[in-house]
């Protein structure tokens, strides 16, 4: 899916200093967003990603053992076959999104570990800040936009 130009996000100057009171836990997007670019992945910030990272995470694993349930209770045999093909289908797609959020799990747990080494928030490519609208829109990014952009463009012009 192609990376689009993403509306600038204004930040509201009332909520600038506003997690200077606040515990990382009652942290908002818009208070991340709010922080001066001088506090760009300081220790509060990477707090506040790791945090959303771990709820994705979680997240993932109750679904996983969800669908788990579900093709266990439907494993009954359905004597009409146009019910029994809408019911693989839907196995089918259950297990298609399970198996993209296995490989965003992955990338979830390789974002964790560079929040642990330190290079959190900075693209791969240009060693430039990545940026918190980017990393709140997609906590896993290790590219900007630009980068993203650029890598795009060769793929499309080149193939994979």
């Amino acid at each position: 899916m192609p990376i689009t130009k993403q509306a600038a996000t204004k930040k509201d100057p009332k909520l600038a200093n506003a997690w200077k009171t606040k515990s990382v836990e009652d942290l908002t997007d818009a208070d991340v967003l709010a922080m001066s670019d001088g506090d760009y992945m300081n220790d509060v910030q990477l707090a506040f990603f790791r945090r959303k990272l771990v709820a994705l995470k979680n997240d993932m694993h109750v679904n996983a053992g969800e669908t788990a349930e579900n093709l266990r209770e439907d494993t009954v045999v359905v004597p009409d076959p146009a019910d029994r093909a809408t019911i693989e289908e839907e196995h089918a797609l259950e297990l298609r999104t399970r198996d993209r959020e296995r490989k965003l799990l992955k990338k979830i747990e390789q974002s964790i570990a560079r929040i642990d080494a330190g290079d959190y928030g900075y693209c791969d490519e240009t060693g430039e800040p990545i940026g918190v609208g980017r990393l709140l829109a997609r906590p896993t990014a290790t590219l900007s936009l630009e980068a993203q952009q650029r890598r795009e463009l060769k793929q499309k012009m080149y193939g994979d």
